[in-house]
């Protein structure tokens, strides 16, 4: 029997068709990697849940090949997941520096131990296994951002991790083109490319752009200014203190992320600012408003974010005037603009001058455009090319750059979650789907809301809600009190009181119903109650609210 041919299998288990939640396994000889492992956040129709993770399944079946965890870079969307996963598989963890400082919080928070943290270089390369595992630094709106490069006897197989290429970045550290051209030189087998601008044109911007238009806000600004950003975008907040520092202003912090952010950033030496430039938030009143900025969450309108309570003017510690500046210096994450218009819209209405949308030139990408994307490409000149990291729009449209630079149609694989593309000497092709799906994360519990709760909360959130209470002699069975008919977001009680009435009766008949047919399972005797109770709700409402019998014996 002749022996199977040498292959390594690449497998996403979420970030493929989707933004966030990215993680991909590479196995090759009984050996597994995992580059990132990110969360994403709940869908509009996913309520009460806090935040979505991959479903690691497949990894728990084989946790014995694990050798270890690779990240990209610091962002929710690639490490937020991690504490999880190690809670499940206890393998080492490798990142940069400030990947894993930011990693090391969340250990605190999880009550992990820190010694399965591995911190690398930029430019080293990680031997494990029958792998060698090189980051190589990219451009992106995190410091300490890597391209993965994975190192197999049959080839390269490059993750490009999220990135842009900027010539001239805040820090002064640029993209390694020179390494991934040599790569290109070397062979890369299959390149992963990020598709999250796939569908913008021409090259993205520096972010430089942005912090000339914030220093010219600034200068313009009556009083106070408040910049909302995200928390991880240390290149942003780095030039809001820059602007800050230059204009005289002190700067104040509101949002947890972003405080715990700065701080790190600071104490690793990736911020740039005096020491006395950060102030604390409850020490605002003692300068005046033009010598103050607030630097703030809030930019994807979170309901409970510090800039969404100043626009509802609930925040404790900050009422907004109509001398204040608000810069909105992002743009929203898909599925947020309604939101983040709401609070645009409050804000206006309290008569605050606002900064906000893509004509105002406070917000750049960190993540490349076509012409980056095309750049990338042109320079690994990869075999084999697979678009991640974006919706399946994206995806494709990253597959039409890809076929403009030459790359054969039966060479570009977009696979969904769960898909195994196994490339071996002298073909690629895709294997069977393994189980990849969501965990939902809502409060303390993680994978105890599924489908079924979901559909649950759906139904209440849509119709309400109407609880049936009837108590029952244990040994007669006689009808003690009730039924008694309580409703919650069905209709006011009050108001309704002849409906009410009615629902009442046909309760008590199915009861009496139950008796006379001498029906004694409790499970039956709610089935009856619920379906006379549904089909008249629905007959004189058109409405089908949760019905919920509850029986009460004594």
């Amino acid at each position: 029997m002749a022996n199977k041919p040498d292959s390594v299998k690449i497998i996403p288990l979420g970030g493929v068709g989707e933004i966030g939640k990215n993680i991909t396994a590479v196995e090759y000889k009984n050996n597994i990697i995992i580059i990132d492992c990110g969360m994403g956040f709940p869908e509009d129709d996913m309520l009460g849940v806090d935040i979505v993770l991959p479903d690691i399944t497949y990894l728990k079946r084989n946790r014995e090949k694990i050798k270890g965890i690779f990240l990209t870079h610091g962002h929710e969307d690639h490490i937020g997941g991690i504490p999880y996963i190690l809670k499940e598989i206890s393998v080492p963890v490798y990142g940069s520096k400030l990947t894993n400082a930011l990693l090391a919080n969340k250990f605190k928070e999880h009550n992990l131990s820190k010694k399965n943290l591995k911190t690398v270089n930029l430019g080293q390369t990680v031997p494990i296994g029958p792998f060698k595992v090189e980051f190589i630094r990219v451009t992106h709106s995190i410091p300490d951002a890597a391209s993965i490069n994975i190192n197999t006897k049959l080839g390269n197989i490059l993750f490009t991790g999220d990135y842009k290429i900027d010539h001239t970045p805040i820090d002064g550290d640029r993209i390694d083109l020179q390494r991934f051209a040599e790569l290109g030189k070397e062979g890369v087998l299959c390149l992963l490319g990020d598709s999250t601008n796939a569908e913008v044109e021409g090259f993205s911007q520096t972010e430089k752009k942005v912090g000339e238009t914030l220093l010219n806000e600034f200068y313009k600004a009556r009083g106070r200014v408040i910049v909302a950003t995200f928390a991880s975008n240390l290149h942003r907040i780095q030039q809001v203190i820059t602007a800050a520092e230059k204009t005289r202003r002190k700067v104040a912090v509101s949002g947890y992320s972003m405080i715990n952010n700065i701080k790190v950033a600071d104490e690793l030496g990736y911020l740039d600012m005096r020491k006395d430039t950060i102030i604390d938030l409850k020490d605002l009143k003692k300068y005046k408003d033009h010598q103050v900025c607030l630097l703030t969450t809030g930019s994807q309108g979170e309901p409970m974010s510090a800039l969404t309570r100043m626009a509802n003017q609930s925040h404790r510690q900050v009422q907004l005037k109509k001398s204040d500046t608000v810069i909105i210096s992002a743009t929203p994450v898909p599925g947020n603009e309604k939101v983040v218009s709401s609070v645009i819209d409050n804000l206006m209405k309290i008569g605050v001058d606002v900064i906000y949308g893509k004509s105002a030139d406070i917000h750049v990408s960190g993540h490349g455009y076509q012409e980056d994307l095309k750049m990338m490409l042109a320079l690994t000149q990869p075999r084999y090319f697979m678009p991640v990291h974006g919706e399946y729009r994206m995806l494709d449209t990253h597959r039409g750059l890809a076929l403009d630079l030459g790359i054969h149609y039966r060479n570009i694989f977009i696979l969904e979650n769960g898909n195994t593309l196994e490339i071996s000497k002298n073909r690629a092709r895709v294997l069977n789907t393994q189980h990849a799906g969501e965990v939902l994360v809502d409060g303390l519990g993680v994978g105890d809301v599924g489908n079924v709760v979901l559909r649950d909360r759906q139904h209440l959130s849509e119709d309400g809600i109407l609880t049936i209470v009837v108590t029952i002699d244990k040994t007669t069975r006689e009808n003690i009190s009730g039924p008694d008919i309580i409703s919650r977001g069905f209709v006011y009680m009050k108001e309704n009181e002849h409906l009410i009435e009615d629902l009442t009766k046909i309760a008590e008949k199915a009861l009496i119903d139950c008796k006379n047919k001498r029906i004694k399972d409790w499970g039956e005797i709610k089935y009856r109650i619920r379906e006379s109770i549904r089909k008249e709700v629905y007959k004189k409402t058109r409405r089908n609210p949760m019905i919920l019998p509850v029986i009460m014996e004594v």
